[in-house]
């Protein structure tokens, strides 16, 4: 309403409340437009001429009754209202203007700012503001009022608390639309007031909360402030954040945040900082935390150049780092070189602190792509700057932090590309290196506390095995240095206790090895008491790491010889008695003895009034004891002292002979006498496993003074075991005693008088006492007392079963007849009652001792085990007796099957065991349903077990025994149908486990190679049926020949590392301790082949399984070759090939010729024609090259190759040309030895015209092969004709290539292959050549190849000389592999590869980051100073997102006003966004549909601007002769239909782009490029300050 109506209207109404009356509106009606602006005009002009309170009244009136209700309506609506809001603002801020001197401004921000405080942002409930509305009515009232410090004050304290909650989008409103104005409206001293206020606000909240929400969000509102906080205006509370030591906190917070855009603020700010800091040139840095002495930033102006050079460098680096590619990343790592230079030159003068190098690599530690991860941590392993001892250190919270997080990625270890399967990975070694030079380099002061600091953090987590098991050895490498005490030790111990369980035996035992090793090494001694360090070694198992006789063991024992004496002794401490303490004041040497002594009296001593029943003592404590002992007495022999052996074992000895004797010996002390003999025995007998016992003088003596006690220990197993033991706690205590009877009997049984003894009465009469329990009747209501007897009888006879099935008893003894008698119990002649007999639950009246009520809930399990043990005893008799009888057979197989389904799964061994034996001697008399059934179920057991390594392995092995048993694999198709089904399905089933659990098909391979031909077998009938099942399941061979399952990168891992550690030998206990499981993936092939070696060729079955399975192999690689015909390098067809070949190659010298040339020959030939890899093709080759030598009579086949299809031959040719280079092995054994040379030269000849280089070359070598074979070349020039004239012109033009690039370097490199140089068919013949040596020269994967040793340690591999294991001509081995078509590599130095660093990114100081995507294009690029210009570009008319996308980013680089498009639905659109890269974010888009754009272009013309249509029309202007002005509107055409005839006529000019081509049509985007290109050129280029591209 202009202001002629306004006055009009005031003339007509001298009274103007009743003007405003008339025109405000209901509170509840929603007015019209243009009534607020009405009354907003009349109160704007009315306040000009009016002041008097009735107007004032009035209009305070309206804020109150009109404005505040609509505004609250706009909230609610669902629309938005936008055009609303903003007419209501305009009336609110003409309102607000005219009550300021009131109140109301006041009530109205107490009002809004109570909208901000209660959150309620989602809420459009009638009545209520919302956030949105309340901020921008806010904003307008801080616009409209004069400066009020009040209100100032409450507002920013308000929203400075609403910054901390709300989301990111409302915050950038509050700042924009809140802070701004209020910035806006102070002058210079209150702006630095509020500045300085919002700066001590949020960097305090930084200071207390360092989360990375609250870094991303304090550094939005630091980057939507920069210009603010980066002017060159000074004041007193200005904030400087060049001199804010909190400031940079936060900066370096953000550089390495998970966020993108927070990294690209904290970068952002820092770049702003330098460059306000080159600007002042003031001497500034930073001084904030009085309690360090670290300064973050530091600018000088006499160091202005290195400055701005490392910041330069540092920006450039951590954008570099966003692109997350490691071929844009290495470039900039010489940069970081020099970062690191000139930080470690400067680490005193304080220019630059180290913590900045650490955003760099924690920031490539963080990368998404873990080749730059790696980078990172190589990077960082081999910076030298950390050989400085103040860098180091400043370095060393990293090293215990961020370093050791990123160390935990097991990827990180792979081994590098020319590095061994064995090999150490290269992480592993620089770890080694980087570990050794760090702490050497470290202040002698801090060693010791940084060195806890890192083992307690290996404690803090989870490991995986491989990085716990290098970080172990990088430990273990450093020189030994007296730096840790007990917390150093409790520090090992965590590590020990918290971080390997789940981790795989080998691995967790080679990693303790290395620990222990490691605290010897950094221990000091003088600090740590015998207690502490006895108590650290128990946590080291004897059977992964810390097993007696290895070298970890004789290492140790050194260590306690060298340091002995000088433990710490403390009145606290159980080895600090006064008779400790005065052996070791006169004797040296005393202590570790006298400590023993004294630790085994403590022990051993127990108050007589203690409870003669209750649980077991701890066995912790003497598993300590036992293996505390034997280290001493190991210490006396290595000092060639006595043993002392006898000495310390005095008080143990005196207290077993009481044993049988003393019936008031208290319990526990008995417990705990036991406990340790047996860990003692155990000890000893695990020793004596793997080293000659005559020659261990400590286990000769331990063995000689413990069997004068033997007899007191078995009478008094025997007392207990025959019917003392009736409470439950004394289940667990039966088995400690059956433990103890097993190591003795183990131990002892050679002993001649204690055999004769055992086996005569002690095993009978023990055995009599067991059956008087279990036949004595069941209790009506069960007792405790009766279940337990019978319990712990069945377990002893279960033990007995077990050492007599060992072999440990004599067949005729008197103890195997008393085991006999068993049958009757389990056997009765009434019926089959003792199968699964179970155990009623004893009533709680019979419980007499307190803990028996809870071990009553632990029942079930207590029964599961004497349902366990009564099949041991069953498998047992089957083994021994066989009495089970005919008619028992369905019954007592159906009693099996049930067990399986009662038992756990590590009590069903024993099911098996006996199954095993059942099962195929009864298969004819059980129904075959039953036997499916039994087999079924029991591998249903084994599927279940896969997931638990402790026990799948051993069921495993007994479902094998059982499903493939000799009796079982003898069965037909046609005999029992569903048992060879079942069989079969089962085989197909456990490959399928196979390929992800490796070892498996070694267990089923192993088993059935044994079983069809054993080792030492004598020839016969019988065998020979036993061979014949081979047969019927060759499928088995068949897969075992082509087994190698392809496990996942991080399983590949683990076994690799495995690998390494197997061949660290005896140097690392653990191979020692561990016992070897042969679960190597390619065992398998290994025994499949070196049963196939075993084979007699004479022998007509072992000959028929050998031609069945060539032609089963031809077949798989036939239906490869069909169903891929191509197929990459190193892939599972490509595997699978090679291998179907080596198997071939190995059996060819045992096949008789006729089926070689009737079955063999032809498909050796088809194969050669089909497109494979290079490792397939050589062994193709030269198993063609064998069977012409073994058949030379069909040297036909071979020049048939010649001439088959010329499309089929084109590059296959290749196959058959090499073979012609090997001549000189086939032409000796040729009849018509001139005819075939003859042959051999047409043939090369005629291909080395072929148009394919690759062929022609190996044309060429083929005939310089065959034509220098002299002594068969008798044709001369005239029987020749003028063949000769062109052999010797080709061969000329071969060897005279010169300066023809790559072609003379093939030629050269093709001679030089090993193929056709070292490579000899006859004499190379040899399993290592062809499993190794061949593998490696063709560059296959080295997880293919089958070292020599291997053969070797897995099986025993019969010795042949027709292929021996060995290649005995070493030429070939020691070749490199090579590739003779390969182009050449670039011989530039690393520095001279990365001198150019690629930067798609403005120099820093220029740079233009996406730093708040949630504020709108034009305030972003206002505040970080975009040059833009008057140019509107209009592509309404154009559909295509492509052509859009990149039309937005022209117009944003060459810095257009506006693009305006039919839709802003295209900016979300994905191929926009791939051509737009972002430019959307600082570019104004606007939105104008095609059918609005002729007003749109009128309005534009109305304003002042210039309509150019880019369109070819008959009075169009050429670009080169048009001036554009400045007020330019691009006007774009449709891709298909240029501009409509109805828009051309609203165009100013038509300006069309001169070409000179055939096709008259540009792209449109193109076309709107080079308009707006030369636009900027005219207009920008004229401003010296303007960059141009």
């Amino acid at each position: 309403m202009s202001n002629f109506l306004i006055k009009t209207l005031l003339s007509h109404y001298p009274d103007p409340e009743n003007l405003i009356n008339n025109l405000c509106w209901p509170s509840t009606s929603r007015p019209d437009i243009e009534k607020i602006e009405a009354i907003t005009v009349l109160i704007k002009e009315l306040s000009n001429k009016s002041q008097e309170e009735r107007f004032i009244s009035k209009v305070r009136s309206v804020i109150w009754d009109q404005c505040m209700p609509l505004l609250q309506m706009i909230s609610s609506a669902d629309d938005g209202g936008k055009d609303l809001l903003s007419a209501a603002c305009g009336l609110f801020a003409v309102c607000v203007s005219v009550c300021q001197a009131d109140d109301v401004p006041g009530q109205v921000i107490h009002v809004l700012l109570q909208v901000l405080v209660t959150r309620d942002y989602g809420n459009n409930e009638t009545g209520r503001f919302d956030v949105d509305v309340a901020i921008e009515v806010t904003a307008v009232l801080l616009s409209s009022i004069s400066y009020d410090g009040d209100i100032i004050s409450r507002t920013l304290s308000c929203t400075l608390s609403c910054v901390k909650d709300l989301s990111d989008s409302i915050i950038s409103k509050i700042i924009v639309r809140i802070w701004f104005t209020i910035l806006k409206s102070c002058n210079k001293e209150a702006e630095s007031e509020v500045l300085h206020q919002i700066w001590e606000d949020l960097l305090s909240w930084h200071q207390r909360d360092q989360t990375e929400s609250v870094s991303a969000r304090v550094l939005l509102c630091l980057t939507a402030l920069s210009d603010h906080l980066y002017s060159l205006e000074t004041s007193q509370n200005r904030p400087d954040p060049r001199r804010s030591q909190r400031f940079f906190r936060a900066i370096q917070a953000g550089l390495t945040h998970k966020d993108s855009v927070t990294r690209k603020r904290a970068l952002y700010l820092l770049t702003r900082c330098v460059a306000l800091a080159e600007i002042k040139k003031e001497d500034v840095f930073t001084s904030e935390e009085p309690h360090t002495d670290e300064i973050l930033f530091r600018w000088t102006p006499e160091k202005q150049q290195l400055l701005r050079e490392f910041w330069e460098d540092f920006a450039l680096v951590l954008e570099t780092l966003e692109e997350n590619q490691i071929h844009v990343i290495r470039p900039v790592l010489n940069r970081i070189d020099m970062l690191v230079e000139t930080t470690a030159t400067d680490i005193q003068g304080g220019l630059f602190s180290p913590s900045w190098l650490l955003c760099v690599y924690q920031r490539m530690f963080h990368s998404e792509n873990k080749a730059v991860m790696k980078e990172g941590v190589n990077h960082l392993l081999e910076l030298k700057a950390l050989h400085r001892s103040a860098f180091a250190l400043a370095f060393s919270q990293f090293v215990i932090g961020p370093l050791m997080d990123v160390l935990a990625e097991s990827s990180l270890y792979h081994r590098a590309l020319q590095q061994n399967i064995r090999d150490c990975p290269e992480l592993g070694v620089k770890l080694q290196i980087f570990m050794v030079n760090f702490f050497s380099s470290l202040p002698e002061e801090n060693r010791g506390s940084v060195m806890l600091q890192l083992i307690q953090r290996l404690g803090s987590r989870q490991w995986c095995a491989v990085p716990l098991l290098f970080l172990s050895q990088a430990l273990s490498c450093l020189s030994p240095c007296p730096l840790l005490g007990s917390d150093g030790l409790n520090a090992f111990r965590e590590v020990l206790r918290c971080t390997m369980i789940t981790h795989q035996v080998l691995l967790r035992g080679a990693s303790q090895c290395f620990l222990l090793h490691a605290a010897l090494c950094l221990t000091d001694v003088t600090t740590v008491s015998l207690d502490e360090i006895f108590g650290f070694l128990v946590h080291f198992r004897a059977d992964e790491s810390l097993c007696r006789g290895t070298a970890l063991w004789k290492e140790l024992c050194n260590w306690l010889q060298t340091n002995e004496g000088r433990f710490r002794l403390t009145d606290g401490d159980l080895g600090s008695s006064v008779e400790l303490r005065t052996a070791t004041s006169n004797s040296k040497g005393a202590s570790i003895f006298s400590y023993v002594q004294q630790r085994l009296k403590t022990f051993l001593t127990v108050p007589a009034n203690t409870d003669q029943t209750g649980s077991l003592p701890d066995p912790g404590e003497a598993e300590l004891l036992a293996r505390t002992m034997l280290l001493t007495a190991d210490l006396q022999q290595t000092r060639s002292e006595e043993p002392g052996l006898e000495l310390l074992l005095q008080p143990l000895l005196d207290v077993l002979r009481r044993l049988s004797t003393n019936v008031y010996l208290v319990l526990h002390k008995t417990d705990k006498s036991l406990q340790l003999l047996l860990r003692l025995l155990q000890l000893h007998r695990r020793h004596s496993d793997t080293e000659k016992e005559n020659e261990d003088v400590v286990a000769v003596t331990l063995k000689m003074h413990m069997l004068s006690v033997v007899d007191s220990v078995q009478e008094f197993l025997l007392r207990r075991l025959s019917g003392e033991l009736r409470e439950l706690c004394d289940v667990e205590r039966s088995e400690l005693y059956l433990s103890v009877l097993r190591e003795l009997v183990l131990t002892y049984s050679t002993v001649s008088w204690y055999g004769s003894n055992l086996q005569q009465n002690y095993i009978p009469k023990l055995t009599t006492h067991c059956l008087r329990i279990l036949n004595e009747p069941s209790e009506q209501n069960p007792s405790v007392s009766g279940q337990v007897q019978r319990v712990v009888s069945m377990a002893t006879l279960a033990l007995l079963c077990d050492m007599a099935d060992r072999g440990v008893l004599k067949s005729q003894s008197e103890a195997m007849r008393s085991l006999h008698s068993l049958t009757n119990y389990f056997y009765p002649s009434s019926s089959s009652q003792h199968l699964n007999q179970t155990l009623l639950k004893p009533t709680t009246a019979t419980v007499s001792h307190p803990e028996d009520g809870l071990l009553l809930k632990d029942w079930g399990r207590i029964v599961a085990q004497f349902i366990g043990n009564q099949w041991m005893c069953l498998s047992f008799l089957q083994k021994t007796a066989g009495t089970l009888r005919a008619p028992e057979a369905p019954e007592v197989l159906r009693a099996a099957v049930d067990a399986l389904a009662l038992l756990p799964g590590h009590l069903v061994l024993p099911v098996l065991d006996f199954m095993a034996s059942v099962l195929p001697q009864q298969v004819v008399q059980c129904e075959e349903s039953l036997c499916v059934e039994a087999i079924c179920a029991s591998w249903k057991v084994v599927q279940a077990l896969s997931t638990n390594p402790h026990d799948f392995w051993s069921t495993l092995q007994g479902f094998v025994r059982l499903a493939f048993n000799q009796g079982l694999l003898q069965l037909t198709e046609e005999q029992n149908p569903r048992i060879t089904a079942c069989i079969q399905q089962i085989v197909s089933e456990l490959m399928e486990l196979a390929q992800v659990r490796s070892g498996v098909f070694n267990v089923l391979i192993q088993h059935c190679c044994e079983t069809w031909l054993p080792y030492g077998a004598a020839v016969g009938v019988q065998s020979d049926a036993v061979f014949s099942t081979a047969l019927l399941h060759l499928n088995i061979l068949t897969e075992a020949c082509v087994y190698g399952p392809v496990f996942r990168r991080d399983q590949r891992l683990v076994q690799e590392v495995q690998s390494y550690v197997e061949q660290l030998g005896d140097t690392c206990a653990a191979n020692t301790a561990v016992s070897s499981d042969n679960r190597d993936d390619q065992f398998p092939r290994v025994c499949a082949l070196a049963f196939l070696c075993r084979l007699n060729p004479s022998n007509r079955l072992h000959q028929r399984l050998m031609e069945e399975l060539v032609q089963r192999l031809l077949r798989k690689d036939a239906e490869i070759s069909k169903s891929k015909v191509r197929y990459y390098s190193n892939s599972i067809q490509h595997r699978v090939k090679n291998r179907v070949w080596q198997t071939l190659l190995l059996l060819l010298h045992k096949l008789r010729p006729e089926f070689v040339s009737d079955c063999v020959l032809s498909h050796v030939c088809e194969a050669g024609f089909c497109s494979n890899q290079a490792s397939v093709k050589y062994l193709i080759e030269w198993a063609l090259i064998l069977i012409l030598h073994q058949n030379p009579s069909h040297i036909q086949n071979l020049w048939n190759c010649f001439s088959l299809d010329h499309e089929k031959t084109k590059t296959s040719i290749r196959t058959f040309l090499s073979v012609l280079m090997h001549m000189n092995v086939l032409l000796p054994k040729l009849q018509d030895k001139e005819v075939q040379w003859r042959r051999a030269v047409e043939l090369s000849l005629q291909w080395c015209f072929s148009h394919n280089f690759s062929v022609r070359l190996y044309a060429l070598l083929a005939l310089k092969r065959v034509w220098e074979l002299e002594d068969a070349r008798v044709h001369t020039e005239e029987n020749l004709g003028g063949l000769t004239t062109v052999v010797q012109a080709c061969l000329q033009q071969a060897e005279a290539m010169q300066n023809t690039g790559n072609a003379t370097k093939n030629w050269s490199r093709i001679q030089e292959h090993f193929f056709f140089s070292a490579f000899h068919p006859i004499r190379d013949y040899s399993v290592e050549t062809i499993f190794q040596t061949f593998p490696s020269l063709s560059e296959l994967a080295e997880d293919e190849w089958i070292p020599l040793w291997k053969f070797e340690s897995f099986v025993v591999f019969p010795i042949c000389t027709a292929l021996p294991l060995k290649n005995h001509a070493s030429d070939l081995g020691e070749l490199q592999p090579s590739d003779w078509i390969q182009q050449d590599k670039g011989d530039l130095e690393q520095e001279e590869r990365w001198a150019e660093v690629q930067k798609k990114i403005t120099p820093w100081k220029l740079s233009v980051q996406e730093q708040e995507p949630e504020l709108i294009a034009q305030q972003r690029a206002v505040r970080l100073g975009k040059l833009t210009s008057s140019l509107l570009v209009v592509a309404s008319l154009i559909d295509k997102p492509t052509n859009l996308g990149g039309l937005c980013r022209t117009c944003e680089i060459f810095g257009a006003k506006a693009l305006v498009l039919d839709s802003l639905r295209h900016i979300n659109d994905k191929q926009f966004q791939a051509l737009s890269v972002s430019s959307e974010l600082w570019l104004p888009m606007v939105e104008v549909k095609p059918a609005e754009l002729s007003d749109y272009l009128q309005l534009k013309k109305r304003e002042g601007y210039w309509v150019i249509g880019v369109e070819q029309t008959s009075n169009s202007q050429s670009l080169q002769d048009y001036t554009f002005p400045e007020r330019s509107l691009l006007l774009l055409g449709n891709e298909r239909e240029g501009i409509p005839a109805n828009l051309l006529q609203l165009v100013d000019v038509c300006v069309e782009i001169p070409q000179h081509g055939v096709t008259r049509s540009l792209n449109v985007h193109v076309s709107a490029a080079l308009l707006v290109w030369e636009y900027t050129r005219q207009h920008l280029g004229q401003n010296p300050a303007a960059p141009l591209c």
